[in-house]
């Protein structure tokens, strides 16, 4: 998959593939590449990028809100998730985080209860390039678990996370890391008391604030828009 862009028109497609757009069609090449310029049959050029992990936000069909990029930087970067790792996770919704993982280089098994959910899931995988390395199955983790193998990484945003969370060291490897997303603050504390329950190390939680800068004649400030509260972020390791 590619995008084709001119200012805040984005489209996601395949080469050979025919844009409509409000500025013409674009017969994009098959062997059309990022970098490229193509034009509509009007004559308005549009550029070519290839697609990257920050784009999956934008592009991938949701099924609800999806984590937001601020905290799945700081899943990667906490975790030091990378290729071979091995990662179990639960809640999948829109699957942004899995696709993340997956275009990593992780293998990626994640959970999704609602059927409906999963399908979707799926197709996203499809059109993140991540449908080899991540196994979208659907089903409850609570009652999937015990089948389960050890994993590097557990990435957990579900409403009963706590109750996962107690169960979690036995499927983790030494040093591997468990995360947990909780929109709401009541299922960080129980999910926090459970991993110091359970005899992981490590264990922090935090909230991360995203701030835009306005910068204009009368002087530079922050913004007074953007994104304030998402959800707080759980993080425990196994010794």
């Amino acid at each position: 998959m590619i995008l084709v862009v001119r200012g805040d028109r984005e489209f996601l497609c395949e080469p050979g593939e025919e844009v409509h757009t409000d500025l013409g069609v674009i017969n994009l090449p098959e062997d059309v590449e990022p970098g490229d310029t193509v034009e509509t049959h009007l004559g308005e050029e549009f550029r070519v990028r290839a697609l990257r992990g920050p784009d999956l936000f934008d592009h991938l069909e949701r099924t609800g809100a999806p984590m937001m990029p601020k905290d799945i930087g700081l899943v990667v970067g906490h975790t030091g998730a990378a290729r071979g790792d091995r990662v179990l996770d639960a809640g999948t919704g829109t699957g942004v985080l899995a696709a993340y993982l997956g275009r990593l280089g992780a293998t990626v098994t994640t959970f999704e209860r609602k059927p409906e959910f999963a399908e979707v899931a799926r197709e996203n995988m499809e059109l993140a390039d991540v449908a080899d390395t991540v196994d979208v199955r659907t089903g409850d983790l609570t009652d999937e678990l015990d089948d389960l193998g050890e994993f590097d990484l557990v990435t957990l945003d579900t409403p009963n996370a706590p109750e996962l969370v107690e169960r979690i060291p036995d499927h983790l490897a030494g040093g591997g890391f468990l995360a947990v997303y909780s929109p709401f603050v009541e299922n960080a504390r129980e999910s926090e008391l459970a991993a110091r329950d359970a005899g992981l190390v490590e264990v922090e939680t935090r909230e991360t604030i995203q701030r835009y800068m306005d910068f204009d004649d009368r002087g530079s400030r922050p913004s007074t828009g953007g994104v304030g509260h998402t959800g707080y972020l759980l993080f425990a390791r196994k010794e």
